[in-house]
């Protein structure tokens, strides 16, 4: 019988003692996104500081620092246990067919959704095509031989340097097989990879305690720049959207993670820390790091959580494709053009692939709806200027949806592969674990 133990960096076990409420992470970062929403509302000057705006982008980075590290160590590690080279092309293959049969429901939502609740109509827009050039001259580079390209990277440092996530996986993913090749003689390296997994694991403890100073910063600049008025000018389609991501993480997601065994509400809050990291800082690359280590704890495989999430990030953007129907037909109603059933099909089939296009640039969800709707129809392109200042406050929900959709695609598919184990599923979504200890789920014999 194996048994759970909860070991320290030190390495000695240790009962998990409940923190009093104002030491809990996601009490602390809940606060802080009240106060920065109140700090940017009532002094958006201060709000608008460069100063208080690096606080929300140094947390970020600080987690971007750590994702290319954590990603080798975890899928290289995660293969190299691995005595079959034919279980991870295996898992590989489930995570892309749950990918896009699960972003395809994403998509038909929204466009259902835009259908059924046209809020666009009747809105006299006059749209500005000088405010989002930049994105329309991104999306026109966007092609899938680049995308296909890009993910071989020109050196191994470069793909570190940038952070790239698919650039890593793949090196990693090829590493990880030339480690499992080696037999008995890659065990002391594949030791050492473990170890640094570990030790970076514990940086991200540490950086983790910064969360609610960047939470903080980021909304409170968000509300000080873009403010009230942002919010009201548009706020058909932002309740809209905010409705429709919420009906697909409680009605799609829902039914996938009761069809596996779970419910959905207790594994929001298992995970409701990264959540309110990833509100506060509207990136869902902020919580990687810790949503695998989580999804570890919670029975999900180790090379199975090492290959579906970093591959989620780029192939499972749910929130995404919601938002790209969504915006489409938001845009066409306002400019007073009609989309045929045609043309709505081809929303459909253009989003699945420039979702996939952007990954990894800079306001990818603006780019990937640029290129869709120029793929569909040219003359919305102008309408994005409608949705502009009020992109920030979708990006949010966007991430949310994704980091939910890749912690259930990760369950999902350990669940397909036969290696999800139940007890301990149950066992972590009814207690609660903060991200900021430094603690490590094993399993010893």
């Amino acid at each position: 019988m194996s048994t759970m133990t909860d070991i320290g960096i030190s390495g000695t076990s240790h009962p998990t003692k409940s923190k009093p409420w104002y030491k809990v992470l996601y009490v602390q970062v809940l606060i802080a996104i009240v106060i920065g929403v109140l700090v940017g509302w009532l002094s958006p000057t201060l709000a608008t500081d460069p100063w208080i705006k690096a606080l929300g982008d140094g947390f970020v980075k600080l987690i971007k620092m750590v994702i290319a590290p954590i990603i080798f160590c975890t899928v290289v590690s995660g293969i190299a246990h691995i005595q079959d080279a034919r279980k991870v092309g295996r898992v590989g293959v489930k995570a892309l067919v749950y990918f896009e049969v699960v972003s395809s429901f994403a998509l038909i939502l929204g466009l259902i959704v835009g259908n059924l609740v046209p809020v666009g109509h009747g809105l006299t827009a006059k749209p500005d095509a000088a405010a989002v050039a930049k994105y329309v001259d991104q999306a026109s580079h966007m092609h899938a031989v680049d995308f296909f390209l890009n993910i071989i990277p020109e050196s191994v440092v470069g793909a570190f340097a940038k952070g790239d996530i698919l650039q890593v996986l793949l090196f990693a993913i090829l590493f990880g097989f030339a480690l499992m090749a080696l037999g008995e003689r890659g065990h002391r390296l594949r030791d050492v990879i473990d170890d640094t997994a570990h030790a970076v694991f514990g940086v991200i403890a540490i950086v983790m305690k910064a969360a609610p100073i960047g939470a903080f910063g980021a909304m409170a600049f968000t509300i000080g720049k873009y403010g009230p008025a942002a919010l009201t000018n548009l706020i058909g389609l932002i309740a809209l959207f905010y409705a429709t991501a919420a009906l697909f993480v409680f009605v799609v997601l829902g039914l996938i993670a009761k069809f596996v065994g779970f419910n959905i509400f207790k594994f929001l809050g298992y995970i409701k820390d990264e959540l309110l990291i990833v509100l506060g800082t509207s990136s869902s690359e902020s919580a990687l790091p810790q949503l695998m280590e989580k999804l570890e704890r919670l029975g999900c495989s180790k090379s199975v959580v090492g290959l579906v999430v970093p591959t989620g990030y780029s192939f499972n953007l749910d929130g995404t494709n919601i938002y790209m129907t969504l915006a489409t037909l938001f845009i066409a109603q306002a400019l007073g053009i009609h989309l045929s059933f045609g043309e709505q099909i081809t929303i459909l089939l253009v989003a699945m692939l420039t979702s996939k296009g952007a990954s990894g640039v800079t306001g990818a969800g603006f780019v990937t709806l640029a290129g869709t709707l120029a793929a569909v129809n040219p003359a919305l392109i102008p309408g994005m200027a409608i949705v502009f200042s009020i992109d920030k406050f979708m990006s949010e929900v966007r991430a949310l949806t994704n980091i939910t959709g890749n912690g259930i695609a990760a369950v999902f598919v350990s669940w397909w592969e036969g290696e999800l184990d139940h007890d301990k599923l149950h066992a972590s979504l009814n207690r609660t674990i903060d991200p900021s200890d430094v603690e490590t789920a094993v399993t010893t014999g």
